[in-house]
């Protein structure tokens, strides 16, 4: 292993390691979830919806730091808010309509998959609906901060392919969380009042989407990104309520061990973080034909995909210490710690092929591979890291 490679090796080490520290803010996620257990005691379905929630980010995050990393590498957006170029608006308000587009599908196959799944009668249906709607109408707060982290990243000299996904992803959870636990407590715990102001948020998301088709409808690009996010939201959708279903029988085998609520939202942030990094790296490197769309290629890609997962690993311990330490139960620590990486092991190596193919296919598609593969691999990588879960503790 020559000199440069090393160097290459450890700057990505380094930098990932920095972004998935972000990702320690995915266990305040999950204190908030497990001192707020009881909303979650009011519906069947709320508790696996939340998946759909924080996929829909994902979805949404990971769209607008792909689009961005890729042109501020590429010299197409400059990092600044003012005097940007035609594309950075044009971005920015497709996303925005995606949001609401990723929302409203997520919200009706949730209702679906509710009603045929968790035994939702009818008219709990719409609830799920306006729920999901008034919750993801903060989309907009994620936005910004994706914008931030993106320009923040490249003025100060990190690669943003590396960063901008993991240290918006799991600040973006924490928000998002917050927003469904406020959603929650209006929709269920105030009344008329509070149904009415969540009903609200939905149809000022719905206004803003609309303005933004009617302004954009002839941008080629606009169209573009509409289109190429609506196949992939579609294919997400349908794994974010699979992952519903798989959460819903984790938490029964779980049953009041507080410590894997706490860990959970952390878990999901850096093994689709790790998927972010090995995908957003290949984008770029595609965009510039610094490597070919073959699944040979993978042998030149192997230094990125072996940095980012060890630091995925490193990052597993700490959530094992952080988890218990919140919940006060640290003689378990070397158990824990073993259940965690197990599901590493498994989470990781599934994401990082979902990443790598999916960046290859949607490229010799004549598709645009930001537009899809962090959406994707990041809502695979909920129902991986649930599903290796349900795997290791029922082995365990």
């Amino acid at each position: 292993m020559n000199h440069d490679v090393i160097s290459k090796f450890f700057k990505i080490l380094k930098e990932a390691l920095l972004a998935y520290a972000f990702d320690i803010l995915g266990i305040v996620s999950g204190v908030i979830i497990a001192f707020q257990l009881n909303i979650f005691q009011l519906a069947p379905w709320t508790f696996s919806v939340y998946p759909a929630i924080l996929s829909a980010r994902g979805v949404v995050t990971g769209m607008m730091s792909g689009r961005l990393s890729t042109a501020l590498n590429i010299g197409t957006i400059y990092p600044k808010f003012f005097g940007n170029t035609r594309l950075f608006s044009i971005v920015i308000e497709a996303i925005e309509v995606a949001t609401f587009e990723t929302s409203f599908v997520m919200g009706l196959l949730g209702a679906v998959f509710g009603g045929l799944f968790l035994g939702v009668v009818r008219g709990e249906l719409l609830n799920i609906l306006i729920v999901i709607l008034g919750t993801m109408s903060f989309g907009i707060v994620i936005s910004f901060i994706t914008i931030i982290a993106s320009f923040f990243s490249y003025k100060i000299g990190l690669d943003p392919d590396v960063t901008t996904y993991p240290m918006t992803s799991s600040v973006a959870d924490i928000v998002i969380t917050l927003a469904y636990i406020f959603v929650l407590n209006m929709f269920f715990l105030f009344g008329v009042i509070g149904k009415s102001i969540v009903l609200s948020l939905g149809i000022v998301f719905l206004i803003i989407t609309v303005y933004f088709i009617v302004k954009n409808f002839r941008e080629g690009e606009f169209i573009k990104t509409i289109r190429e996010s609506f196949l992939a939201l579609v294919f997400v959708a349908i794994i974010v309520n699979v992952t519903g279903l798989i959460l819903g029988r984790v938490s029964e085998i779980v049953g009041t061990r507080k410590e894997i609520y706490t860990v959970y939202p952390a878990l999901i942030d850096t093994v689709g973080d790790v998927g972010a990094v090995v995908g957003s790296l290949l984008t770029t490197k595609l965009a510039l034909g610094s490597i070919q769309p073959t699944f040979a290629s993978i042998r030149n890609h192997v230094v990125e995909i072996l940095a980012a997962w060890l630091a995925s690993m490193a990052m597993f311990v700490v959530y094992s210490f952080l988890g218990l330490m919140a919940q006060g139960n640290l003689p378990i620590f070397f158990r824990f710690t073993s259940l965690l990486l197990a599901v590493n092991g498994i989470a990781v190596a599934g994401v990082v092929v979902i990443s790598y193919a999916s960046a290859i296919l949607t490229f010799k598609k004549r598709l645009d591979p930001d537009n899809f593969v962090i959406p994707i691999e990041s809502s695979l990588a909920d129902t991986l890291t649930s599903l290796s879960l349900f795997i290791v503790l029922v082995v365990f």
